[in-house]
């Protein structure tokens, strides 16, 4: 899955299919190959399998309904009606944008998958913002349609209290506080940053998000009650073992994806049962690679854009606790699972349109479809939690918690001033005034050697001076 979803759009080959042809399709109109975008061979085969299937999704979809209207008996049940409404409702429009959408970036394991993933973010967007509608206690209420279970409040657990390592009171198990810690979520932070390092494609932007949100984590503990952990879960279990190795994995995987030779031809062109097996399970993989450059320093748009990819990732992090903290919603509860899997698919989707728009811009002149989706989706998400609990968001950070943050924003933006006004009027300067000491050196050792006719000749002001000497 990660590699899938990191999957990349094809340079240039023949003629567009249309939804979803070929995996060699072109970029509309795309320039030269990038340095940093890997070369790609392709046969250029067209097979079954990519080519569009409009009529045949609108002949099944009607046969559908044409049977649920005409041969099944409709139920006398108002409730049940409205939930299957619903839900072909959101069927059609599925159907509609997998064969009718705009392709986007990747076209691995086949571009169909990625628009249906567009498709499931319009329609989550749609549900936030219907939630959004609501008052608090019918929002929470309507969880129950979805799940009979939900619409409880239930109690946050909470990963502080004893944070002995080795607790010698307990004669049977002194490390039972670590045995106690190792839960689901350890395996899920590990995958969960392994796949975000596919998505980033840069270390240190992995390793700054997440020590970043450690660091809101200690902040917001005052709020949600399991943000309360032991300082060796905080910077040991999560920071160092989980989150640390999850990235080691995934710039290892990254390293082997940006050296791999992308070769592909079709699969009835390959001779041998192996190659056969083999070209299946690479299909899973992507079909080119662009290694990303983020260089946050060598412009304030792209410091500024790279920022903004840091916000909205830890605000998409604090959601995740936040949304179920106001929905009463369990952390083990499908629905969250669901969520994580989501993100997974479109984060990078994302994460690609909002690099290729930072990077060529005169190609790409507007933010990504996925992106934008994405970035709505996050915002929404935050809302709904600031108008289900404005109570628990209002709770003012300890003093020393706010004098830390106001220290780290005022070092950001004092870095940022200095970087990017300061340093460069000031580097500005310093040219200038060394390129008047290299002409004044100049005119003097043309003067000392009694060719001064050739060195006024030289001035940028030459016609004034020439008329001056004669």
């Amino acid at each position: 899955v990660g590699k899938a979803a990191l999957e990349e759009q094809p340079p240039p080959p023949p003629p567009a299919q249309p939804n979803g042809g070929a995996p060699g399709a072109e970029r509309d109109g795309a320039g030269p190959r990038r340095s940093t975008e890997s070369e790609v061979y392709d046969d250029g085969t067209n097979t079954f399998f990519w080519r569009a299937h409009t009529l045949t999704v609108l002949f099944i979809l009607t046969c559908a309904l044409g049977y649920v209207t005409l041969l099944e008996e409709t139920p006398q049940d108002t409730a049940y009606n409205t939930k299957r409404g619903i839900v072909a409702s959101i069927l059609v429009f599925l159907c509609f944008g997998v064969t009718q959408a705009k392709d986007g970036p990747f076209s691995r394991p086949h571009p169909a998958y990625w628009r249906f993933w567009l498709c499931v973010s319009v329609v989550y967007e749609l549900f936030l913002i219907f939630i959004l509608f609501q008052t608090v206690q019918d929002g929470r209420q309507f969880m129950k349609y979805i799940d009979p279970h939900l619409g409880v409040p239930l109690p946050e657990r909470d990963y502080g209290g004893n944070c002995l390592i080795y607790d010698p009171g307990n004669e049977t198990d002194p490390f039972h506080n670590i045995w106690d810690k190792l839960d689901g979520f350890v395996p899920a932070h590990f995958f969960g940053w392994y796949l975000k390092t596919l998505m980033i494609r840069d270390w240190w932007m992995c390793m700054i998000i997440s020590v970043m949100f450690e660091f809101l984590e200690y902040s917001l503990e005052h709020q949600l009650p399991n943000f309360s952990e032991c300082w060796w879960d905080h910077w040991i279990m999560d920071v160092i073992l989980c989150n640390g190795l999850g990235i080691y994995c995934g710039m290892k995987t990254l390293s082997w994806l940006s050296l791999k030779t992308y070769k592909w031809q079709g699969l009835w062109n390959i001779p041998t049962y192996k190659g056969k097996m083999k070209r299946i399970v690479f299909q899973f993989t992507p079909y080119s690679w662009v290694k990303f450059e983020w260089k946050p320093a060598s412009s304030l748009r792209r410091w500024l854009a790279v920022c903004g990819i840091i916000f909205v990732f830890l605000l998409a992090e604090l959601n995740t606790f936040y949304l179920k903290f106001v929905l009463w919603m369990p952390p083990e509860h499908y629905l969250v699972l669901l969520r994580l899997v989501f993100f997974v698919n479109v984060g990078g989707v994302a994460m690609r349109e909002i690099y290729d728009f930072m990077d060529d811009p005169k190609f790409h002149k507007k933010l990504g479809q996925q992106a934008w989706l994405v970035a709505a989706i996050t915002a929404t998400e935050f809302l709904i939690v600031v108008k289900y609990d404005p109570y628990t968001l209002t709770l003012s950070l300890p003093f020393y918690i706010t004098q830390c943050w106001i220290l780290g924003i005022i070092l950001v933006l004092t870095w940022t001033a200095w970087r990017f006004f300061i340093r460069d009027i000031t580097l500005r300067y310093k040219e200038i005034r060394r390129q008047k000491q290299e002409h004044r050196h100049e005119k003097d050792k043309c003067l000392s050697n009694g060719d001064g006719h050739s060195a006024l000749l030289e001035e940028p002001s030459g016609s004034k001076l020439r008329e001056r000497k004669l």
